[in-house]
């Protein structure tokens, strides 16, 4: 029987579906549920339990009112989500390094349960997958105010979720074959951008070596802003912004409040930045957890012991284009307008429409918005680090050739299902641009290599970035990040390796600029 041990209790997993070499290891509580008198309070741990849990399937979602193709919807009175799954070798040697995944989805939605996240083909390269859930939306991100009498209510419970499951690893995982020691956080967008506040946070020091950055995002908030939103929030939902308004109101009010909230900027064309694309909650630098934003923070030689791989696509926005979630910038004067919303100098703009001089004006401000949120923050990133000091690998992922050999969109998470080697879910072939083809289960092939290496060793295959100021002087020179760049294609696109120059487009441009730090 596949039964391991934990510090709570016993657990029974079963074999994965297609890989009977690999147990799966499902809806394992890592803390107790977040409602009840522990709301909107730091997660603590799960109750003990006799005999043996059956842990077959994937625990419920947080708080949302997203329905994702293939994985569970959330449904009102659902608590017990702060679990993680696991897989790894039924006959593993035992200190495997271990791979800890934090999905994306704004901060508001998604979970460990979408398909493009079975851990299977990673696990069976050796590795320990383990993919968890956290709190989101209001729960994870809202701001609380403190009640009079009683203790303050932390901000960034989702980041303190994550926190308390890389605690659980550090303590459980050697029952699952997996070493504590070798530990990598790896996160795609708000992912990533939660496993970077970690890597510099003070708390999570020692629960992990290394982080896998996929499409970071350009978004912390500032305590004042976090507060401005729940009073936005809570006047949606008709309640107090105070604590025991908030406490009143269940947590499906405070998700239908967040999403009226969303919507009123998304109707708003003159409403500055959150117009663009809303969203509305993500880290908070509450002096406490994060001091700083990631990128001030690794700049300034926070995380420095551990080492990056990072990576972003090179047609980041065009997935939320496709998805409606993204205003639409059809003329010159809207671009201009979204320029001045997010303080961008307008020699930035004309320098995007003199090197795309023939696309239309929704490309350019695609292209714009691309960089700005995630391809331009998370390359200063591993800039930042190696600059300071630290180990950091950059790549990007320029896949634009689909299975059948039509055009596709290297787009926001198109990379994902690469990277765990889930090409053949059917819920994720519209990330893909239709199902793959043998190139693609190269390409996969590839970059799961790079992943359990980088997990394994540290080295996923090409040089780091250059560190100190030799990195300045590589970027003075106009050779992108230290001649180490790895590009992300299918052999028949024209696999390219470690000098490749996909995404540098645009990069002396932003140099010029400078990259505002932006807030939900």
């Amino acid at each position: 029987m596949d039964v391991f041990t934990t510090e709570a209790g016993r657990v029974r997993g079963r074999r994965a579906a297609r890989d009977r070499g690999i147990v799966a290891v499902r809806g394992l509580p890592y803390a107790a549920p977040p409602f009840g008198a522990l709301r909107f309070r730091e997660p603590h741990p799960p109750e003990p339990w006799d005999g043996v849990r059956d842990c077959t399937a994937f625990g419920p979602v947080a708080p949302q009112s997203a329905e994702l193709p293939g994985a569970p919807v959330w449904s009102p009175g659902d608590e017990d989500i702060l679990t993680l799954n696991i897989w790894t070798p039924a006959d593993g040697p035992g200190d495997l390094p271990v791979l800890v995944w934090i999905h994306g989805g704004a901060y508001v939605f998604g979970s460990s349960a979408q398909p493009d996240f079975d851990g299977t083909a990673l696990a069976a390269r050796g590795l320990v997958v383990v993919t968890l859930n956290s709190r989101l939306g209001f729960e994870g991100f809202g701001h609380v105010p403190a009640a009079d009498g009683s203790a303050p209510f932390p901000d960034n419970r989702g980041l303190l979720d994550q926190i308390a499951a890389l605690e659980w690893v550090r303590d459980n995982i050697a029952e699952f074959g997996g070493s504590p020691e070798r530990v990598t956080v790896a996160g795609q967008s708000s992912g990533a951008t939660s496993a970077a506040c970690l890597a510099v946070a003070d708390r999570a020091r020692g629960l992990f070596r290394r982080a896998v950055l996929h499409s970071a995002v350009n978004a912390c908030a500032s305590v004042e802003q976090a507060a401005r939103t729940t009073a936005e929030v809570a006047a949606a939902a008709g309640v107090p912004a105070t604590a025991a308004g908030l406490l009143a109101a269940a947590p499906r009010t405070l998700v239908a409040a967040s999403d009226r909230v969303v919507d009123r900027y998304r109707q708003d064309p003159g409403s500055g930045q959150r117009h663009y694309d809303p969203a509305i909650y993500g880290p908070v630098t509450d002096g406490a957890l994060l001091t700083a934003d990631p990128l001030e923070a690794l700049a300034a030689g926070a995380g420095g012991d551990v080492e990056l791989l990072v990576c972003h696509t090179t047609e980041e926005y065009w997935l939320l284009d496709a998805v409606g979630s993204s205003a639409k910038v059809a003329t010159e004067g809207r671009l201009a307008v979204f320029a001045a919303d997010f303080g961008l100098p307008s020699s930035l703009a004309e320098g995007y429409r003199d090197r795309l001089p023939d696309a239309p004006v929704l490309d350019v401000y695609l292209s714009l918005y691309s960089d700005l949120l995630f391809a331009e923050y998370s390359t200063r990133l591993a800039e930042a680090h190696a600059r300071a000091g630290g180990r950091a690998h950059l790549a990007r992922f320029d896949r634009r050739r689909g299975g059948r050999g039509q055009r596709v969109r290297a787009w926001h998470c198109a990379d994902i299902p690469f990277a765990f080697g889930n090409l053949h879910e059917e819920s994720v072939h519209f990330l893909l641009g239709g199902p793959p083809g043998e190139a693609d289960e190269g390409l996969s092939r590839r970059m799961m290599r790079a992943w359990s290496s980088f997990a394994t060793h540290g080295d996923p295959g090409w040089d780091p970035l250059a560190t100190g100021g030799e990195l300045d002087a590589y970027a003075n020179a106009g050779v992108g990040a230290g001649a180490a760049v790895q590009v992300w294609r299918t052999a028949e696109e024209g696999e390219a390796g470690s000098s490749g120059t996909a995404g540098d487009g645009f990069r002396d441009l932003w140099r010029a600029a400078g990259l505002p730090l932006l807030a939900p």
